[in-house]
């Protein structure tokens, strides 16, 4: 916007100075001829009573010699009966102009070398017509012209020059309070909550700077309350946990009660967690470190662990495959577990008791998939269920959980997709880049897929190699 400010203002006032300036020139040239011939004019007119009265070559010699003008002015008479034709002066005119000027009677003017003449006719007493012939040299033409022309061309450039540093003040006037609005909010894009505005520049700048400033005070005001919403529903779940707590120290001994007494205390923690999470005022934003990740494999054994346990009471087959080596990956130990149980638990919770289900971990050369599938009766519609808060339609299905999941992937540039399993139902496929940070990871709220160059070994390929024992 700056520079097509100043370009505007260069065109507009270069032509607004070529416009004056150059017929301005043209009035101050022509002024300067008309000055000098009217001189010539002046000084014909003083040899003119002389000629009225006497034709005497002396007297004549002396007339034009008292005008100061005897280098530049000729006189012309004719012959008269005896007495013999007089010039006085040098002759510059061609014979042929003196002649018309004697027979039209008016003065004329006549380009000769140098400069031009003027030929000024005078009646005699005779009768007959004298020229007066008046030499007005190029330089007496042409005096001032060119220091007008100078002073005409530095008041333009000075205009030019003027008006472009008043444009480009202008400019900068308009841009940087622009600059600073669009700074402002790709900042607030990027997660910095305490980005603000200087509200000055022009008033359409000033108001849009207010507008911003006032949407990011709601923003702020909005995760707070967003924050101590979660924080308080959180607190609300520890009067339950405690009374579950005290219910899981009197079941006595075993696996059962050894497994409600884990899942007790984890569920406090993970509560104690997000409590925690919540208060913090700062954004979490930053992508995680080199050094950030976790072992899959571990996790998948832990958690498959875990649920091994309801899964033999509700007379589930399981499988776990690819989780007997490290595999590591970017995503955080607690993170990859939340997305494994909210997988795990939604198996439980929408498949009849012993629907069978199994956790693949597949090693890729850029890319870990985790696959969890089981025998259910599928997910009519994989687009709605990936829509945050609308879950699969069965009832206490939020949605969230594979939200949760479908985020984990996304923040390592991967996806989430849902199909049909070998196993006849859902097959869940999280899709997580170990080396796909080319770019930002989608959005929030892109439903595509995000494509990636697969790995040696086909997805295909590995879902025929399964199978239950």
């Amino acid at each position: 916007m700056r520079w097509a400010l100043v370009k505007v203002s260069l065109a507009v006032t270069t032509m607004v100075v070529v416009a004056f300036a150059i017929p301005l020139g043209l009035v101050i040239r022509e002024m300067a001829r008309d000055r000098a011939f009217s001189n010539a004019e002046r000084e014909a007119a003083a040899v003119a009573p002389a000629l009225s009265i006497t034709t005497d070559r002396d007297q004549l010699e002396r007339v034009v010699a008292s005008a100061g003008s005897d280098a530049g002015m000729a006189v012309h008479i004719p012959a008269s009966g005896s007495a013999a034709a007089v010039d006085l002066g040098r002759r510059r005119a061609a014979d042929a102009d003196i002649a018309t000027v004697r027979r039209l009677g008016r003065a004329s003017t006549t380009e000769v070398p140098g400069g031009s003449t003027l030929l000024q006719p005078v009646a005699l007493s005779s009768g007959e017509i004298a020229v007066v012939e008046v030499y007005v040299p190029e330089s007496e033409v042409s005096n001032g012209v060119a220091t007008a022309w100078a002073v005409l061309a530095g008041v333009g450039v000075a205009l030019v020059v003027g008006s472009v540093a008043v444009a480009d003040r202008l400019g900068v006037r308009m841009v940087r309070p622009a600059q600073r609005l669009a700074e402002g909010a790709h900042e607030l894009g990027e997660g910095k909550l305490g980005a603000r505005v200087p509200e000055e520049g022009p008033s359409e700048l000033r108001l849009a700077a207010v507008a911003f400033n006032s949407m990011a005070d709601q923003v702020v005001q909005l995760l707070a309350n967003e924050r101590e919403l979660a924080a308080d529903l959180s607190h609300r779940l520890r009067t339950p946990l405690t009374v579950l707590r005290l219910n899981a120290a009197s079941l006595g001994d075993g696996p059962a009660a050894e497994q409600t007494r884990a899942a007790v205390a984890q569920l406090e923690r993970e509560v104690d967690a997000i409590i925690r999470t919540a208060r913090d005022a700062k954004p979490q934003t930053a992508a995680a470190g080199p050094g950030a990740g976790c072992d899959a494999a571990e996790v998948v054994r832990e958690r498959m662990a875990f649920w091994s346990a309801l899964a033999e009471d509700e007379g589930r087959k399981w499988r776990m495959a690819g989780a007997d080596r490290p595999v590591r990956i970017p995503v955080a130990r607690a993170d990859l577990a939340a997305a494994l149980d909210a997988l795990l638990g939604n198996v439980f919770r929408h498949t009849a008791e012993g629907a069978a289900f199994a956790v693949d971990l597949h090693n890729g050369e850029d890319a870990v998939i985790v696959l969890v599938s089981d025998a259910g009766p599928g997910i009519p519609d994989p687009e709605a269920a990936m829509a945050r808060g609308r879950g699969s339609g069965s009832e206490g299905s939020t949605g969230l959980g594979l939200d949760i999941v479908r985020r984990l992937a996304e923040s390592t540039g991967g996806d989430v997709r849902i199909g049909s399993s070998v196993l006849g139902g859902t097959e869940v496929r999280i899709w997580i880049q170990l080396d796909g940070r080319e770019g930002a990871p989608p959005r929030r709220g892109h439903r595509g897929s995000v494509r990636r160059r697969r790995p040696g070994r086909s997805v295909t390929a590995f879902n025929r190699s399964r199978s239950l024992p």
